[in-house]
């Protein structure tokens, strides 16, 4: 299997630049980043492949964020939480406070079990726990979260679009 040290040397640099990007803070970014790795460490037997391994990593990255965000911020909120899961890899003009209640909204009209996933994985979930909820793959919980945010994020962009 891997050598963690190599995945390290391999991939450190772009995780670092992904949790800067996150972040702002250079810092945090460096303590997220040595997080991921210890978490990649401990699940790495577990690893089975069906991703690509930096995918796999950058996945632990961004919840080891959610997670910093959880625990050390208690001013953030919910809202705040699903606005950065949701919205994630879309144009920063969109993401407004204001689009919190829009994205909820969105939500709200989706079929039940996507929304619950949605709202599972913003809580932190892994697709393991949700998989096993819904008696469903971690796979198809993968893709009815991915398929749910893609629909949202369309949204917002043709909204922002019009609005424009």
């Amino acid at each position: 299997m891997f050598k963690i040290e190599k995945l390290y040397m391999q991939y450190k640099k772009d995780i670092y630049i992904y949790l800067m990007s996150l972040t702002h803070n250079p810092l945090l970014s460096e303590d997220l980043l040595s997080e991921t790795f210890l978490g990649a460490i401990k699940s790495l037997p577990a690893f089975k492949g069906n991703s690509d391994i930096k995918t796999w990593l950058f996945s632990i990255a961004r919840y080891k964020w959610f997670e910093y965000l959880r625990k050390d911020k208690k001013d953030v909120s919910f809202d705040d939480l699903a606005m950065l899961y949701i919205t994630e890899g879309v144009d920063d003009k969109i993401v407004e406070k204001k689009a919190v209640s829009r994205i909820i909204e969105l939500l709200d009209c989706e079929e039940k079990r996507s929304k619950d996933i949605v709202l599972m994985r913003i809580n932190g979930y892994s697709y393991y726990d949700i998989a096993l909820k819904y008696q469903i793959s971690e796979g198809s919980a993968r893709v009815i979260d991915f398929r749910t945010k893609r629909r949202i994020k369309e949204i917002l962009i043709k909204e922002e679009w019009n609005n424009e």
